[in-house]
């Protein structure tokens, strides 16, 4: 399957009027946003616990927030680094980097101050818009991570008041939220002193289609994150991709719930690119809370519900037990972990459409594979590719052979969405990226006669939990800086009750050395994201290794059937 076999076979598959191919961008996400500003007018373009931001108000804060940047010294090609959850600050400042020609690098807000140091050290950015929360961690870096500014956000400053939030939430979550997002953060600039500054001359220069709008890190197999870099156009070709994909969605007229992380690729460009280039409205939540979800369906329903199987379980439940109706819910993708078929089932009881699975990667915007909105759908598998979108199935060992049809093989994904390599790292770029712009996923598939691709395996040894990857080999580098801890290996292990997988840890202990689970977790938790943490430890007298000295993680797994964790 390559380019060169046009028509594609699996475009029969396709919902009726989506088309084989988009129209590539030719502006950047500048030209995106500015036209939604433009057109929206009115329109409310977030919603924050209850609290709404028109089109054009979100252009003026976008403007200023610019302008603040640049006094700052930011300019284009700078990196100017974002530690947000999602909440309307992180949407002005998204495109306001970007207004600068200067380049977003997203971050996880829970990230520990260790995680940060290396993707500081890594990307070099000097500008920081940070929670409040998150302002800490920042000062805990050593001298040589040199900061020229922090700009600290303080979600309460986007909240109604607090009158008005009480309607929206139970008392005791309430004094929990407020107590949570007013921590100070001195020796910061404010963000609402960088909203003070006038607009930015019109006439400042705006970034091309072709350059760098994000380095997006993603989870690696060596245990250092890598910087995805994407430009412009594989964010705006991706965003038009999902438009395309979404046949029917009305401008000014979708309702998504930005539920998903916009520091994770998924969101960023479900909410950030898409749902903005729609005129949609964006229901921000800064952490899933089911109950909080169903309070805002119950006055603004959403129509586009994008999330993973836990999160689609959870809601669908807690919806039947209100008694609140989710049948607005239209499109639905569901991502980043295997769609189990009761999941769909029960999803598709509540809701007022088809809830079908996608595949992607950060290295790919993310979005390359996905079933279509249509009967033709099967559920188990990954679907077909989108819109500009090609693949292959290759052998492994040698990915310039192609396998035959319905043969096991990694598969290549080429397309505008498919990014222009990692940020500092030649080596990694030519192991990921070959010739021809072709994306090795590191995932084992295979094709049906239509088209339609199943993960079989995987050749990277990630493990995907709660929908975010994690690198066994960063946790077990974290492990094996225990005083206790003389080997050890981590995986992944199936999470029966929600789907995806817990991280799991064997570990060999040191001679005459007792470990605990309460120990073990405590040494994780200072080192690393909760999602990160392993959930349960084992201790194993040797770890399986072959004749070259790697371990064996498979058989790890295997042996790990027939011991019990340690106590928890």
């Amino acid at each position: 399957m390559s380019t060169s076999s046009l028509p594609a076979p699996w475009t029969k598959h396709y919902q009726p009027g989506v088309p084989a191919e988009i129209e590539l961008p030719t502006e950047s996400l500048v030209g995106l946003y500015e036209r939604s500003v433009a057109e929206g007018g009115d329109a409310v373009a977030l919603e924050f616990f209850g609290k709404e931001t028109t089109y054009t108000s979100l252009g003026d804060q976008i403007s200023r927030a610019a302008e603040g940047l640049r006094g700052l010294g930011v300019k284009a090609g700078d990196r100017v680094a974002l530690i947000l959850p999602n909440c309307p600050q992180h949407v002005v400042a998204f495109y306001a980097v970007l207004r600068l020609g200067a380049i977003v690098v997203e971050h996880n807000p829970l990230y520990t101050a260790r995680e940060l140091r290396h993707l500081f050290e890594d990307h070099g950015a000097r500008v920081v818009i940070a929670w409040d929360v998150a302002v800490a961690k920042l000062r805990e870096q050593p001298a040589d991570i040199t900061l020229d500014a922090i700009v600290a956000v303080n979600l309460l400053q986007a909240f109604p008041t607090v009158k008005r939030l009480a309607l929206s939430l139970p008392v005791k979550k309430l004094r929990q939220t407020r107590d949570r997002l007013t921590q100070p953060a001195r020796d910061t600039i404010s963000w609402e002193k960088l909203l003070s500054s006038p607009p930015i001359d019109p006439g400042h220069p705006r970034p091309t289609v072709d350059d760098v709008a994000v380095v997006q890190y993603t989870s690696g197999t060596t245990g250092q994150p890598k910087g995805a870099i994407l430009t412009h156009s594989n964010l705006f070709s991706n965003a038009r991709q999902g438009e395309a994909w979404m046949h029917g969605a009305q401008y000014r007229r979708e309702t998504f719930y930005a539920i998903l992380p916009m520091f994770h690729a998924f969101g960023m460009t479900l909410f950030l690119t898409y749902g903005i280039l729609k005129q949609a409205r964006l229901v921000l939540f800064p952490q899933f809370d089911v109950d909080m979800v169903l309070d805002a369906a119950k006055k603004h329903p959403p129509t586009v519900y994008c999330a993973v199987p836990p999160i689609y379980e959870a809601t669908a439940k807690r919806a039947k037990e209100r008694g609140i109706s989710l049948r607005t819910a239209k499109y639905c993708i569901s991502g980043a972990m295997s769609l189990p078929n009761s999941t769909v089932e029960l999803w598709e009881s509540v809701s007022g459409g088809l809830l079908v699975e996608g595949y992607g990667m950060t290295e790919a915007s993310p979005v390359c594979l996905g079933n279509p909105f249509a009967a033709s759908r099967r559920t188990g598998t990954i679907g077909v590719p989108f819109p500009s979108t090609w693949m292959k199935v290759v052998d492994p060992e040698d990915p310039t052979r192609e396998v035959a049809q319905g043969e096991r093989g990694e598969l290549l994904i080429h397309g505008p969405q498919v990014f222009h390599g990692y940020w500092h790292n030649e080596v990694e770029t030519e192991k990921t990226l070959l010739p021809g712009r072709w994306l090795r996923t590191g995932d084992i598939v295979t094709v049906d006669e239509d088209g339609f691709t199943s993960i079989v395996d995987r050749v990277k040894e990630l493990i995907i939990t709660g929908g975010f990857n994690v690198a066994p080999s960063e946790v077990e580098a974290v492990l094996l800086t225990h005083p206790g801890v003389r080997d050890v290996a981590v995986v992944g292990l199936p999470n029966e009750e929600v789907g995806g997988e817990r991280v799991i840890a064997a570990i060999t202990p040191e001679p005459g050395t007792t470990l605990t689970h309460a120990d073990l977790r405590a040494w994780c938790k200072e080192r690393l994201t909760g999602y990160k943490v392993p959930r349960d430890f084992y201790l194993i007298d040797e770890l399986p290794k072959s004749m070259l000295g790697k371990v064996l993680r498979k058989q790890v797994r295997d042996d790990l059937a027939a011991l019990s964790p340690l106590p928890h």
